[in-house]
């Protein structure tokens, strides 16, 4: 069997075999719908497909804000930055992952960075501190963010997971084992204790990216 073969046949295999997941998230104080946060599934029986070579997303400096605030991609991704604001910025991130600087970024400029290891990655830029977005890294395809109402919907290959949830305000991932079986719809919620939210806040009435 030729690979273009084996890899249809095994594409068709794994849609064959396809479930659903629907995680509902919820703010443990008050019971706020949570939006904001990345959900996924990392499989326990198999390893996950590698990361596609054309696989990219996108954090755009617009209006002094980060577009978008949270970003999920799987290990390997490609990360494209661009400035269409008509200030300079300074974009960086310390975070362990993927340390990084784009100093003096100008308006209309395009930096890419590729995000190789697994983790919590938070940007920031270092002349408008209220600027901060996060990529979320996972080794796996199968995530997704929660809405505004606080739903994530997934759709993954039958079998066992473990269910990982984060948010910037949380102290670290919930993590929880399931089983999606073939054609079933699954569900799952999880009420999420936050930390306070200790964001610099930008003043003079401009925008506010964020969560609850």
């Amino acid at each position: 069997m030729s690979f273009l073969r084996a890899a249809l046949f095994l594409h068709l295999a794994l849609a064959a075999s396809a479930a659903e997941l629907t995680c509902t998230l919820t703010n443990a104080k008050g019971g706020d719908p949570l939006g904001e946060a990345a959900v996924s599934l990392i499989p326990l029986d198999q390893p996950a497909p590698p990361v596609s070579p054309e696989a990219k997303a996108e954090i755009v400096q617009q209006d002094q804000e980060f577009s978008a605030f949270l970003t999920i991609v799987q290990t390997g991704t490609k990360v494209v930055l661009p400035n269409r604001d008509k200030v300079q910025h300074h974009v960086y991130s310390l975070s362990r992952p993927r340390r990084f600087e784009l100093p003096l970024y100008n308006p209309g400029q395009t930096e890419s960075i590729v995000f190789e290891l697994e983790g919590q990655v938070t940007i920031g830029c270092n002349i408008h501190d209220w600027m901060i977005a996060h990529v979320v890294v996972v080794p796996t395809p199968w995530f997704a963010k929660s809405d505004a109402k606080g739903v994530a919907r997934l759709t993954a290959p039958a079998g066992r997971y473990r269910l990982e949830i984060w948010h910037p305000r949380l102290g670290k991932p919930e993590t929880r084992e399931i089983t999606l079986a073939d054609g079933a719809a699954a569900r799952e919620a999880a009420a999420l204790t936050l930390k306070p939210d200790r964001r610099v806040r930008r003043t003079g009435g401009g925008k506010n990216g964020g969560y609850r």
